[in-house]
């Protein structure tokens, strides 16, 4: 059996891992941390337990078509609940939108909000759902390695309606005018690495995946998903070795010969890198194996980087749903201190998980727990004055939104931020969410899945193909395998 070393259980790591041991490979994953799910970690703390990193479950089609990859079904493993309403909006104190769960809700509330509007929603979702068939269904399990696998006839035929050459913010105004209708479907693009005015329309298909396909809950939180993954990975045979950080790769003869740990060698016929791509070129591998040069990387633009709180609050609070949005400031000021003029954000826009409305399992009876996150841009300051400063800008709003003192009642907080990505991923400039999915970095013009001075080494992953989040990173995986099985 061909030996694989996969570096990083996040979940591109453990995707390409099973899929490759299902394939008939004898896979290693060597993490860094104590626990798999890189981003995706959950910890416990004073009684409460909280996700780390991702806490929206969208596109489940994407999940489920992973599982049944090995004769599986998502319920064999956890157990979600479609969220209703999908999550709420902020946009004042006692200005706020819940956004329920079918279209028949939908319409009702876009009527209420733009009258007339119901049909233009009808049929923005119906375009949004074919850029999703052909977006997420096709062309997100492209390698991206030559432009010749967009020459494909879907595409072809139906290249002006997926809309790529008009910006998203276009996009949405020649359907409504309500400027609260506008915030709600450019919100979801706020992470992919641009603002609205200069994000293809057609990522309006997040939109079809937010309205139509739902916002679920995985019972327990996203961690429960993560342990699904490494439970089937180990049923395929996968051996994974935490707290086991990749020091060194060892390249001879235009071949990783061996992968060097905190715990000693490891000779391997193939390597898949699911850990940071900028950590294991600029870090692990010799100067002269590496793919792209610093000045390659600088040049990159990311996606953004977070502020978070994680809170245990020694009451009930009012006002808030599972996920709760506030809109309250100026949105596109926001974006700008993102992407366009980087720093940190006047008044920032900022979110709210409350899993504990959902689920009794997660805080103790009687009490909440929070997790706050502030997006920012990649390559700011990070320190414990600056944290603290946007802890009460914050706190400040959301106690006067939702009407009640929160910060008396806190029996437990802890903050995350661009340090903490760097010491715990190797976060290339402490980012959160990867690579941006701007038109100059999409496809094969993404860094590759293959190195093509080190013909065994592969990536996996938020900076390659397809991009940043969740379903992408799973889907990431799976192409990466794909590439290994069809090379031997």
């Amino acid at each position: 059996m061909k030996r694989v070393a996969v570096i990083g259980a996040g979940f591109a790591g453990l995707s390409a891992a099973s899929c490759l041991a299902h394939g008939g490979f004898d896979v290693t994953i060597f993490e860094k941390n104590g626990i798999p799910g890189g981003r995706a970690r959950n910890f416990e703390a004073a009684g409460f337990k909280w996700d780390m990193g991702p806490s929206w479950y969208w596109m489940p089609d994407v999940f489920e078509k992973y599982f049944g990859r090995f004769g599986k079904n998502v319920s064999d493993y956890y157990k979600l609940d479609r969220l209703d309403p999908s999550y709420r909006v902020y946009f004042g104190k006692g200005d706020f939108i819940d956004i329920p769960a079918g279209i028949d809700g939908l319409c009702r509330l876009f009527e209420q909000l733009e009258p007339g509007s119901s049909n233009n929603l009808l049929k923005f979702l119906k375009e949004g759902e074919y850029k999703y068939q052909i977006g997420i269904n096709s062309l997100v399990y492209k390698p991206g390695i030559s432009l010749t696998e967009l020459l494909d006839l879907r595409l072809a035929a139906g290249l002006f309606r997926l809309h790529v050459f008009s910006s998203l913010s276009q996009y949405v105004r020649k359907f409504f005018k309500e400027p609260r209708i506008i915030k709600l479907l450019e919100f979801p693009v706020l992470f992919l690495g641009a603002t609205a005015d200069k994000t293809p329309a057609l990522y309006s298909l997040m939109n079809y995946a937010d309205m139509s396909l739902g916002t679920w809950y995985p019972r327990g939180g996203i961690f429960e998903v993560v342990k699904a993954m490494q439970k089937l990975a180990e049923e395929q045979g996968v051996k994974i070795k935490v707290n086991t950080p990749v020091e060194k790769l060892e390249v001879e003869d235009g071949k990783v010969k061996s992968v060097h740990t905190n715990a000693g060698a490891f000779d391997a016929d193939f390597v898949v890198a699911g850990a940071d791509y900028h950590h294991v070129e600029q870090q692990l591998l010799p100067l002269k194996d590496r793919r792209y040069s610093a000045e390659y990387w600088d040049k990159r633009v990311m996606a953004p980087s977070s502020l978070l709180f994680y809170l245990g609050i020694g009451k009930r609070l009012p006002g808030l749903q599972h996920h709760t949005l506030f809109f309250d400031e100026d949105f596109g000021r926001h974006a700008k201190e993102i992407y366009e003029d980087p720093q940190w954000p006047s008044a920032p826009q900022f979110y709210l998980s409350c899993t504990s409305l959902t689920d009794p399992t997660v805080a103790p009876e009687g009490n909440e727990n929070l997790v706050i996150l502030i997006p920012v841009a990649t390559g700011l300051e990070d320190n414990d004055e600056i944290r603290e400063k946007y802890f009460h800008i914050v706190m400040d709003r959301l106690e006067k939104m939702i009407g009640t003192d929160i910060r008396s009642h806190i029996v437990y907080k802890r903050s995350y931020a661009h340090r903490d990505f760097i010491s715990d991923y190797h976060a290339f400039g402490g980012n959160a969410y990867g690579l941006a999915n701007t038109l100059m970095q999409t496809a094969h013009l993404k860094p590759g899945i293959r190195n093509k001075k080190v013909a065994n080494l592969f990536y996996t992953g938020q900076l390659t193909v397809p991009g940043p989040g969740v379903p992408p990173a799973l889907i990431s995986g799976q192409v990466v395998a794909g590439q290994l099985l069809g090379k031997v």
